[in-house]
Parts: structure tokens; C-alpha cells; sequence
């Protein structure tokens, strides 16, 4: 590995160069040269994130105001712990502000997860029967926020890995129905390419205002954009239509 200076606007700054090792692919180097080099992926080293994708959530709650004190929050999917971190110090679930409610921040994966202070991290498979029931027994009753920075593993087939991550979201989006609470949040990575219309119809007819936004933190190269939906109203709509075919018998 070899290590150049640049300078660009006043500023020097050091580049780290990779040299390809013996058995590694040309792509594997590129990755990793732009990883070392990644100023997210540099920020969060230095402010103790597990990973660049900290910061997508943050961004998200900086315009939107999701993550309050207080609120009860699911992280599907959520090693390596990047978004728990977030959410942690957002809802204040250490208690460090004593002025402020605690909140709750539950993380699940189907990986064994690293602890982290403030969230109660759990081994589970969301799609597994009665998950939901477990989630809400875990919390004391139902979320605020279900967040989701899952993505299906890549196929190396761009239609085939949209239409497996949009598959993957809309699971999590029936997790959501059972889990939030009225007036409800549910943010999710998707990437786009057309085949998530049926989704966004479904998200629209259940959450008050839903909008679909890349944050700074996404690579510019990537397709990958954040659904945020707020106003959970699902709940309410069932209870309606419950209600009308009731009147009708």
C-alpha cells in the first residue's frame, strides 16, 4: 500500500493508493481503495460508528425528526449497528438527558450482533412466525419507528437485486402493520427501478405524507433512496373498513 499527497483549493490532503495483491480481483482493490479513502467511512472511525451507513440515518432524522426522545424504536436487519447507535443517542435511550423521556431502541438481525450500549439487540428472523408478537413482548407494546437499512444479497443482476430488495421491503412493511403504532414512522432503503410502484400505492394509502429521498451519505454511483413515512394511519383504516362491513351484514 502505497500513500500519495494531493492538494486541491488550498488544502493538501493524503490519499491512500492500494496496490492489487496476488489473487485479488482489480474490483476488489477498487473497493477497497475507495473504502480507505471514503471521507464517511474516515468520519465515522473517528466518531465511533460502526459503519458509513450512520450517517444515512442521521440525515434522514436531521429532515424529517423521527428519532424523538422517547420513542420506542425497531431496527430490522441492523448489523453491524450503525443506525442502533444513532437512534440510541437520538431518543435519548441511555437517559443521558435527564430533561428528556427515555426511549427504547431494539435491534434485530439474523446475525449475532456486537452489544451496544442503550439497545437491546436480538438474533431473530423477522419473516419467522410469530416475530412481531416477540418484538412487541420485547418493547412493552408497539413502536414508533420501524427502520430498515436491509438489502437482499446481490445477485450480480441489476433487475433480479431490485426486484429481491423490493420483495424484502414490502416484508418489512407487513412487519410494520403489526408493529407500529398509530401515527407511526417507517423509513427503508430501496433502490429504484420501477418495480416498487405497488409498494409506494401501499405506502401512501397507510401513512399520511411518504417521501422518497437519497441523503448526502448515499454514494452518488449507487441506486439505492430512503422511503420515510410518516403518519401511520393503517390501523385506522382497517378498523374503518371493519366497520363498514359490519353495517353492511
Amino acid at each position: 500500500m502505497s500513500e500519495k499527497n494531493i492538494s486541491g483549493r488550498g488544502q493538501r490532503e493524503l490519499r491512500v493508493r492500494v496496490k492489487t495483491a496476488k489473487g485479488r480481483k482489480l474490483s476488489s482493490t477498487l473497493w477497497l481503495e475507495r473504502q480507505l479513502n471514503d471521507p464517511y467511512v474516515i468520519r465515522a472511525r473517528k466518531e465511533g460508528f460502526r459503519g458509513r451507513a450512520a450517517y444515512k440515518i442521521l440525515e434522514l432524522d436531521d429532515r424529517y425528526g423521527f428519532l424523538k426522545p422517547g420513542a420506542r424504536v425497531v431496527d430490522l436487519g441492523c448489523a453491524p449497528g450503525g443506525w442502533c447507535q444513532v437512534a440510541v443517542e437520538r431518543v435519548n435511550a441511555l437517559g443521558q438527558n435527564p430533561k428528556k423521556p427515555v426511549g427504547t431502541v431494539l435491534g434485530v438481525d439474523l446475525q449475532e450482533i456486537e452489544p451496544i450500549s442503550g439497545a437491546e439487540l436480538h438474533q431473530l428472523d423477522f419473516l419467522s412466525d410469530g416475530a412481531d408478537d416477540l418484538v412487541k413482548g420485547w418493547l412493552g407494546g408497539r413502536a414508533d419507528v420501524v427502520m430498515s437499512d436491509m438489502a437482499a444479497a446481490a445477485s450480480g443482476h441489476k433487475a433480479t437485486d431490485h426486484l429481491r430488495i423490493v420483495a424484502l421491503i414490502e416484508a418489512a412493511l407487513d412487519f410494520a402493520f403489526d408493529v407500529l403504532e398509530d401515527d407511526g414512522t417507517f423509513v427503508a432503503k430501496v433502490l429504484a427501478g420501477g418495480a416498487e410502484n405497488t409498494m409506494q400505492a401501499t405506502l401512501k394509502k397507510n401513512f399520511r405524507k411518504v417521501a422518497n429521498v437519497k441523503p448526502p451519505a448515499s454514494r452518488s454511483d449507487s441506486s439505492e433512496k430512503f422511503v420515510v413515512a410518516t403518519g401511520y394511519r393503517g390501523r385506522a383504516i382497517a378498523a374503518a373498513q371493519a366497520a363498514d362491513d359490519d353495517s353492511d351484514e
